[in-house]
């Protein structure tokens, strides 16, 4: 299509407001089983359904449809373990030199550490990437817009569909993580976002005993509204 060009939505498929409802109940139950998982199984994944949630991903919306954003899924032993050994690397040094007191004491329940003993077990690990700039099809460096957000929005959509698919999911941030790039052949524009970690929960896996928050913990529905109907009571008053 030439520039400003539109065509007709094509995707979009209208639902009664039962079926609306069901399907909203349906994927809000199944979410909620969702928990962030540290001990895996090595049970093999197959390839195509990672490329399928990774097209699931790529789906998301992006700051002007630049879609700034890099996966790469690694199955190869010898490679996850070099990236486990960077990472730990990285995380004995913030567990032990760069980690403020209030940190380490909110991560203590949670029962993490420097050792990432998952970093190899696990069948997959998707390194994701945010593209702050890339080029045309001339080689000119264009400016990515939104990337961070754009990224994140993606990451979530992976996730959902990893979990979706029947997958636990983990998502690990060493701080710095620009080991990724050199182990991984990925150029210096490119940002490391995260590395998501997913496969079959090992037999008896434990989670923390967490609690998430409650629905009017975590959003408001016309604030404003309510807001200007409290000062007119107060006025009238």
């Amino acid at each position: 299509m030439s520039a400003g060009e539109l065509s007709p939505l094509a995707g979009y498929r209208e639902r009664t407001p039962e079926e609306m409802a069901a399907r909203a109940r349906a994927f809000r139950l199944e979410m909620s089983r969702r928990r962030t998982v540290r001990d895996y199984a090595d049970r093999p994944v197959a390839r195509a359904l990672i490329e399928d949630c990774l097209r699931a991903a790529g789906s998301a919306p992006s700051g002007a449809n630049q879609q700034p954003w890099h996966f790469v899924a690694v199955s190869e032993p010898a490679t996850k373990q070099r990236i486990r050994l960077a990472a730990e690397a990285e995380e004995r040094e913030f567990y032990r030199h760069r980690a403020p007191d209030d940190w380490l004491a909110a991560l203590a329940p949670l029962g993490t550490g420097p050792e990432k003993p998952f970093l190899e077990t696990a069948p997959w690990l998707i390194a994701i990437f945010e593209q702050r700039w890339g080029y045309d099809a001339t080689g000119a460096k264009i400016k990515h817009y939104y990337p961070r957000e754009s990224v994140g929005i993606a990451t979530g959509l992976l996730i959902a569909a990893l979990h979706h698919a029947g997958l636990a999911t983990l998502t690990h941030t060493p701080s710095p993580m620009k080991f990724l790039n050199g182990i991984l052949g990925r150029p210096p524009q490119e940002r490391p976002f995260l590395l998501l970690v997913t496969g079959y929960p090992a037999d008896g896996a434990k989670v923390p005993d967490i609690r998430r928050k409650a629905l009017d913990q975590i959003a408001s529905f016309d604030p404003a509204a309510g807001a200007s109907a409290a000062t007119e009571n107060q006025n009238n008053g």
